[in-house]
């Protein structure tokens, strides 16, 4: 493993676990990754970083067994009519979710702009890198240069995956990338199926956190009209 500066190894701080590096190193085998490189971000449940195969920059997203909030995962996950006959035991819930982040994301790009997922092991995601030489910013760090152009095809999007039977429910600015001026959405673990009872109400604060974010930037927008024709 590389050698990695003192803020680095803050990011690896409760992530590598004996089991967790042997989950690794099992995918290293399998040939989906030639190493960890350097680390990415932080999220609220897991660590990004990044991983080299050939030439090719992937994503490895790694969610923490010990540190995670996995009675919140639970919260999240029971409602989901797919995974209804869970469990509430840690290891159990932690797996359940990344293999719905991963379910989410197959789906979701049949329909819309999403980094490909490869596999998953355990609490370890391995996907595309959406990027050139670096990964693409998140919205947040990069404001599109037309922005009613980019709030409409964020919209055409979140209509297109609910379409597919998903609501992503965490979407906001952090969870969008700006790529090349087209919005790509990333962090599927807790998107959910339509028919989840709560699907309504995540959606209506997917909208809401979008149209926060836009109208900051002078967009005049109307949240229930969006939302009707997101249904429409």
């Amino acid at each position: 493993m590389p050698k990695i500066s003192k803020e680095g190894w803050k990011i690896y701080k409760n992530v590598f676990d004996e089991f967790t590096i042997k989950t690794i190193f099992k995918l290293i085998t399998q040939g989906y990754f030639e190493g960890l490189t350097s680390p990415c971000k932080i999220g609220k449940e897991s660590n990004v970083f990044l991983a080299k195969k050939n030439n090719e920059q992937l994503i490895v997203k790694i969610y923490r067994l010990e540190s995670c909030n996995f009675n919140k995962m639970y919260d999240y996950i029971k409602s989901d009519p797919r995974y209804s006959k869970l469990k509430k035991q840690r290891r159990k819930v932690i797996f359940s979710w990344v293999q719905r982040e991963y379910r989410n994301l197959l789906k979701a790009r049949e329909a819309i702009n999403v980094p490909t997922p490869y596999t998953f092991i355990n609490n370890v995601l391995v996907m595309e890198m959406i990027g050139d030489d670096e990964p693409a910013l998140q919205l947040k760090d990069l404001i599109p240069e037309n922005l009613e152009s980019f709030f409409n095809k964020t919209l055409d999007a979140v209509k297109k995956l609910y379409k597919t039977g998903i609501v992503h429910a965490d979407l906001s600015e952090f969870n969008i990338l700006n790529y090349n001026e087209k919005p790509y959405f990333i962090d599927f673990s807790q998107g959910t199926s339509v028919k989840d009872q709560r699907a309504e109400e995540l959606m209506e604060r997917d909208i809401w956190n979008l149209c926060r974010f836009f109208r900051r930037y002078g967009l005049e927008l109307n949240t229930e009209e969006i939302l009707k024709k997101i249904k429409s």
